[in-house]
């Protein structure tokens, strides 16, 4: 599998790509963010076209959006050979990709993604889907989109916690796979951190781990590193007020910290790995304020992990900075201890 990946501005990489295909409509899905800040630079180049505008936030990554935006689809009479383009962030497009992967058996869609943590992440590898009874990205297919069209002068439309929190996984993708890149990063304040470079890198490695594992059988778990007790963390938040919850790279820079001391109580790492980690993730992040009677909770939520076979949670950790292993079983008892370890 070879995903089409151009970092390029929008108005080149766009034309450029519809200019060698003939679809019989477009339509374009959006949030409340994306179609006031970012849809008037695709207006502009499009030819006639359909906006699909949805409300922003995790909490819409609902079976509910997806039957307005299927609704849509279906009153604006697209056939197969339509094509949809997802521009925004994770949500938008593990929703709008959904959608088109199910829509008629699976109709074309790009995605044009507009926040940092989806230009590094969400938007390649071909990983759809949407949250379900409160567990996150419960249903889901993998669908590769046609083209991932990244323009980093979106991240001037950005307020700085978003950025901040698609930082955690340019993080992660150094730590898993690029000792040397990590050692550079972490010497640096976030605030001078060269992003141009880390978003090419990190879907360099993002891209190079898919193509290997294309449906996540092996090796692409350890893109999960920090995911397991992270997932579970941005989980349990998203129960909260609105003004409680966190960003998801906010809950991985928390799951990170976590699995670290897992692997050093592995002794997959040593004590000043572990110590880089967590003074680099704390500085950057702060402290999240996790209540000793949450600890049951987010265990208990790491059980519909998607890496588990039967009742084992399996893990991905760290083996040194720059190597990272996967389907390391891990008990109740452990992460108890790295949650303890976390709270301090």
């Amino acid at each position: 599998m070879n995903q089409s990946v151009v970092i390029a501005p929008i108005t080149q990489s766009l034309p450029e790509f519809l200019s060698s295909k003939q679809y019989s409509k477009l339509v374009v899905v959006a949030d409340n963010n994306t179609k006031r800040h970012c849809y008037p630079a695709l207006k502009t180049i499009l030819p006639k076209h359909k906006l699909i505008s949805v409300p922003s936030g995790e909490s819409f990554k609902i079976l509910a959006t997806c039957e307005k935006i299927w609704e849509a689809m279906t009153s604006e009479e697209l056939d197969r050979h339509a094509l949809v383009i997802n521009i925004g962030g994770g949500v938008i497009g593990d929703m709008g990709g959904f959608c088109a992967a199910v829509y008629k058996r699976g109709i074309d869609f790009v995605q044009v993604p507009t926040t940092l943590l989806s230009q590094v992440d969400a938007s390649v590898g071909g990983k759809l889907g949407i949250d379900f009874q409160g567990f996150k990205n419960h249903l889901g297919v993998f669908n590769i989109p046609k083209t991932v069209l990244i323009d980093p002068d979106f991240l001037t439309t950005l307020p700085e916690r978003e950025i901040r929190s698609g930082f955690a996984e340019i993080v992660k993708h150094c730590l898993i796979a690029d000792a040397e890149k990590w050692n550079e990063i972490r010497q640096k304040d976030f605030e001078y951190q060269n992003w141009n470079d880390l978003i090419a890198h990190s879907v360099k490695i993002k891209q190079n781990v898919v193509e290997q594992d294309p449906t996540e059988k092996g090796l692409r778990k350890i893109l999960n590193f920090g995911h397991t007790l992270g997932h579970a963390v941005e989980t349990l938040f998203l129960g909260k007020t609105e003004n409680q919850r966190l960003f998801h790279g906010e809950a991985i820079a928390v799951g990170m910290i976590m699995e670290s001391y897992l692997s050093f109580e592995r002794k997959m790492i040593d004590a000043q790995t572990l110590q880089d980690i967590e003074e680099f993730l704390f500085a950057t992040y702060g402290k999240v304020e996790i209540k000793p009677e949450e600890i049951e909770q987010i265990i208990a939520l790491t059980r519909q992990d998607k890496k588990n076979k039967g009742k084992e949670v399996r893990f991905s950790l760290l083996n040194g900075a720059g190597q990272c292993g996967y389907d390391i079983v891990v008990s109740a008892s452990e992460m108890r201890k790295s949650i303890a370890y976390y709270l301090g």
